[in-house]
């Protein structure tokens, strides 16, 4: 288990003038990207987790409404510890940005909006993805609660 990394927001922008806008992060690079998906829920507030691999990194990025993110790294792929640390994420396609799963973590997300897309990248093929795949319950941890503010 490697400590010293850890998810990592790379952050965008969005440039707005009469003909429109365009928004990028330029900070991401594809470099070991082997392929890409999107996923939608059908509903806000529904929850999709936990999934997690050994060897394969994720890049995820809202490409449409927003989603809270939560990773979280692995210390036992049989038994893992309720008491780690749960990395917690906001990505909305209003603030242009790509987040960083690096491999031993778990990740997940909840819609925060009925229309939320997000975009996945791997560093893994199909094939090598289905070989490292770990699930555990989507309330293993459960960093699903908004917090009032």
């Amino acid at each position: 288990m490697n400590i010293d990394i850890k998810p990592e927001l790379i952050k965008g922008g969005l440039a707005v003038d009469d003909r429109g806008a365009v928004s990028f992060v330029n900070d991401f690079n594809f470099i070991g990207i082997k392929r890409f998906y999107t996923v939608e829920n059908h509903q806000q507030g529904f929850v999709r987790a936990w999934h997690a691999h050994k060897n394969e990194a994720k890049y995820i990025m809202a490409i449409k409404g927003s989603a809270l993110i939560g990773a979280v790294q692995i210390d036992n792929w049989d038994n893992p510890s309720k008491d780690s640390k749960v990395y917690r994420f906001v990505l909305s396609d209003k603030s242009p940005a790509v987040l960083f799963i690096p491999p031993g973590f778990a990740n997940g997300f909840m819609s925060l909006t009925d229309d939320t897309k997000l975009m996945f990248f791997s560093t893994s093929k199909l094939n090598e993805s289905l070989n490292d795949d770990y699930r555990y319950d989507s309330r293993y941890w459960d960093p699903w609660k908004i917090e009032e503010r």
